[in-house]
């Protein structure tokens, strides 16, 4: 039986939202991190598990399952499944005061969507999923399941969507209808199998195309009719109202347009930021900008929408004045985190991008690995101090 997650009254009370948008868990704000690399690996972030899978000569899983063979690569990224993620890692994310791992899925891991005649991805993932959602249940955390590689790849080049293709193909109606019987799956999985009880949303793809005179068949089509097949998908189950989940798209703030030009209700709608201040328009790369930046940004716009990834990254990451070798380097990042979390917080919550990572250009960069910030001293071991900080006063 579900738990019932979607009780709604302190977030209400802190966000003043309509009490038909505010269903979310019962928590103050989401506090999270993303398990990135897990399911779908990113190899500029895991260059020593690309390696040892066998794939360093290649730029996605869709190229290195081709090029290894469908059993040596199912055996590889299984030991991968097996020990990136651990029971240790959920028992540490939990006691460092957060609430909420977002975990980034591709459409492969259903085995029967793939084209097996033309389409090459690990297969047995499941199993480690259903694992690492049970483990997140016993911990007390909340879930985001992410369609975060999308069939046909909804962008180009991106080894995040699973492969490296030359032109996004996914916003066509038959690769809708694969990321439809995606959704509903998922939809069913979560309500039926008890490990997936503290999933309390989906995404229905993540970091589309930016332009949205590209994607108008996705804000027009694709969103309305995921929502309602998730939606059907729960009243055939006779899934109880205080139980449904939400249906998350990415936010105007995106530039993909506005997700809620052709829904018809948005009861269950739930919005999604990703806010990289390294590569945003007029932030200028000084530690003094950054901070007025994130200290003065509320993130407003679609609510409720959480920041689903962000990091320590600045756009100079080597300078002399971002440089994590400077002797205030850890005082300096320190009080940019907290800045970011209390702008983020001005909204429902944030997810860091990512738990961990492993060498990115020959050395450990905290800026991208939650657990080896906490660990070098520059995020506190309680997530909820940064909002507490009076880091931005002058701002």
């Amino acid at each position: 039986m579900k738990t019932s997650i979607l009780q709604y009254a302190a977030l209400l009370a802190v966000t003043s939202l309509p009490a038909s948008r505010a269903w979310l868990p019962p928590v103050d704000k989401i506090r999270g991190v993303n398990l990135g690399g897990l399911f779908v690996i990113e190899p500029w972030m895991q260059a020593t598990s690309w390696s040892t899978i066998g794939c360093s000569a290649y730029k996605s899983e869709f190229d290195c399952v081709m090029n290894l063979g469908q059993e040596a690569a199912n055996t590889a990224f299984q030991k991968h499944w097996d020990t990136f993620i651990t029971q240790d890692d959920i028992t540490q994310i939990a006691g460092l005061g957060l609430n909420t791992i977002r975990i980034p899925l591709g459409y492969w891991i259903k085995e029967d969507l793939v084209y097996s005649d033309s389409e090459h991805f690990p297969q047995g993932g499941f199993t480690y999923l259903e694992r690492v959602c049970g483990w997140a249940k016993d911990a007390g955390l909340y879930i985001i399941l992410d369609l975060h590689g999308a069939p046909g790849a909804q962008q180009a080049d991106q080894p995040f969507t699973g492969q490296y293709a030359s032109t996004p193909g996914f916003y066509v109606d038959y690769q809708y209808e694969r990321a439809y019987k995606w959704l509903e799956w998922m939809t069913n999985v979560t309500h039926t199998n008890s490990n997936f009880d503290t999933v309390y949303a989906i995404e229905v793809v993540n970091e589309p195309l930016q332009t949205a005179s590209s994607v108008t068949t996705m804000i027009d089509t694709y969103y309305p009719i995921a929502m309602s097949r998730i939606n059907s998908m729960e009243e055939e189950l006779g899934v109880a109202t205080s139980k449904k989940l939400h249906v998350q798209m990415m936010n105007q703030k995106w530039g993909s347009g506005d997700p809620t030009k052709a829904l018809t209700d948005e009861t269950y709608a739930y919005y999604d930021d990703h806010h990289y201040v390294k590569w945003t328009p007029g932030a200028t790369a000084t530690r003094d900008a950054y901070m007025q930046h994130s200290c003065t940004n509320d993130r407003g716009g679609n609510t409720p929408v959480v920041v689903g990834e962000w990091s320590l990254s600045p756009a100079d990451e080597d300078g002399s004045e971002f440089s994590i070798d400077a002797s205030d380097a850890v005082s300096w990042y320190s009080k940019w985190w907290a800045a970011q979390t209390i702008s983020y917080e001005k909204q429902a919550g944030w997810i860091f991008w990512s738990w961990k990572v492993e060498k990115i250009g020959g050395r450990i960069d905290w800026r991208w690995g939650y657990q080896q910030a906490v660990a070098a001293g520059v995020i506190p071991s309680d997530a909820s101090e940064g909002a507490k900080s009076t880091v931005c006063d002058g701002y």
